[in-house]
């Protein structure tokens, strides 16, 4: 039988493509060591820094420290079952989450899994954790307000599309509830909204997704929910995921709001990671990185320019201060990389007067670009009055002769204060808040005694939702006090304002 060279050659040529095409040619590395959900791993020359690793049994991790010698990975998954020698592969991809509309109305945890029990989240793109922030050419300046239905923060210090805007103060001052407000006031207002909570009880986050649920906020809200019982590294993730899936739909041209509850906890989350990690530590054992871990984040909002897609992602991230001490490592960080800050006092909060807004300390760095302009116009004056009556209620504590017009200064701030209170989960639409803003500033409520105040305001919008529905409209529209509108605006209040009185007798 002849055999010829070339038929030998050509044989040995297909088998050896057919055993590479068969071969696994994956890179793998052994775990030598396993502890408090971090695995070092020998090998894995070419991982790339936070690649998503794969663990036996279905466990996945992500790189992050790239040694000499060996490879630092933090385990995103239940870690029990891992052990010393342990085979781990790369994936080729570094840690992303599902992205899209099916992930409205869904709780999930930092891996784009549900946790609701609605089933699996039908979603088909993904999109990494990681991002680099969209440059200064790419952006335009912020130039519409996101109406968060607070008359204090929308008159006073005003949130605009793509701005990052943080909301500070000590615990139990009602950080989340200004954020769960300004969720519910996006209804109708196009705007998706994106609530992320790192490191609370899973009973504080059920509680806030049935609040949203009950006024029906969850049509246009998910919930990214990483528990205080969830490992570091997911407490870790949790806000660069939500932010993630807020720049799928920014890059689609759409508005998108995005609350971190709380960056303190994340910060802390981070800390435990990297003294895990043996990162060296820095001040108050933070690694020197912890500035980087917020500003990588909060550069990600953003005001895309019309050639861009036009859309925006607005950022409020929280910060818990201790004792209300604003100059401490992780609140002086995050305030000096946002556009400013709401700080909320213990001592307002526990006096009555609610939402607890310090304006003297809080501030918005977009300020008037960020209000229609019919608020622009009659809420310069709040701020300046309310100061005004805080130097005179202060200095009349001592002195018992005021004139008269001194009385009357300290009367209308106390009804500018009586005024901005407000309930919880019970934002106003802006064309009522302009009208309320209106009779204070025009010194109706003068003529109101300050305990009748809120009574006023309620019985004012019943008022005008039986009798003027045009008025709000008009607002609404128009957006501006044209001359019409005012006219109208004091022939409405002039008439109801009689009547209260002569009711009241």
């Amino acid at each position: 039988m002849d055999i010829r060279p070339e038929e030998i050659s050509s044989v040995i040529r297909q088998q050896i493509e057919n055993y590479s095409s068969r071969m696994d040619v994956s890179e793998v590395g052994t775990v030598i060591q396993v502890a408090d959900g971090i695995a070092r791993i020998y090998g894995l020359k070419n991982v790339m820094s936070g690649e998503l690793l794969e663990f036996p049994g279905e466990v996945y991790g992500m790189a992050m420290n790239l040694e000499e010698d060996n490879v630092g990975a933090v385990l995103l998954t239940d870690s029990h079952n891992i052990q010393e020698g342990d085979v781990v592969k790369l994936t080729g991809r570094v840690t992303e989450v599902p992205v899209g509309d099916a992930l409205i109305g869904r709780v999930v945890n930092p891996l784009g899994q549900p946790i609701d029990g609605k089933g699996p989240v039908q979603s088909l793109r993904t999109r990494p954790v990681e991002r680099v922030a969209s440059g200064v050419i790419t952006r335009k300046p912020v130039d519409r307000p996101l109406q968060t239905g607070i008359k204090a923060i929308d008159a006073m210090i005003p949130i605009g599309r793509g701005q990052r805007e943080l909301l500070i103060g000590d615990r139990q001052t009602g950080k989340t509830a200004i954020a769960v407000d300004t969720i519910i006031n996006q209804k109708g207002q196009g705007v998706k909204c994106i609530y992320v909570a790192i490191g609370q009880k899973s009973s504080t986050v059920a509680t806030i997704v049935k609040t949203l649920e009950e006024h029906h906020a969850m049509d246009y809200t998910t919930v990214v929910a990483s528990t205080a019982s969830e490992p570091a590294p997911l407490q870790y993730i949790a806000p660069y995921a939500g932010c993630a899936m807020g720049e799928e739909w920014m890059s689609q041209g759409q508005d998108v709001l995005i609350i971190y509850d709380d960056l303190s906890k994340h910060a802390a989350a981070y800390r435990t990671l990297s003294l895990l990690l043996k990162r060296p530590p820095g001040r108050e054992a933070y690694p020197g990185d912890v500035f980087y871990l917020h500003s990588r984040l909060l550069e990600r909002a953003a005001c895309m320019s019309d050639e861009y897609g036009g859309g925006s992602l607005t950022a409020i991230p929280i910060i818990e201060t201790q004792a209300g001490d604003v100059s401490a490592y992780i609140p002086t960080n995050v305030i000096s990389i946002t556009d400013g800050q709401i700080y909320l006092e213990t001592e307002a909060f526990n006096s009555g007067f609610r939402p607890a807004i310090n304006a003297g300390l809080s501030v918005s760095r977009v300020g008037g670009s960020a209000q229609i302009k019919a608020m622009k116009k009659i809420a310069g004056p709040i701020r300046v009055e309310l100061a005004q009556y805080r130097e005179l209620a202060a200095f009349a504590q001592f002195g018992s002769e005021l004139d008269e017009a001194t009385r009357e200064q300290l009367a209308q701030g106390e009804r500018i204060r009586e005024m901005l209170k407000q309930g919880q989960y019970a934002p106003m639409p802006v064309e009522f808040q302009v009208i309320i803003l209106y009779a204070a500033t025009h010194r109706y409520l003068l003529k109101i005694a300050t305990a009748k105040v809120g009574d006023y305001e309620e019985r004012l919008f019943d008022y005008i939702n039986r009798r003027h529905t045009e008025l709000p409209e008009m607002i609404r529209e128009k957006k501006e006090l044209t001359k019409e509108v005012e006219e109208l605006l004091v022939k409405v209040l002039d008439e109801f304002t009689d009547d209260y009185l002569k009711e009241e007798g």
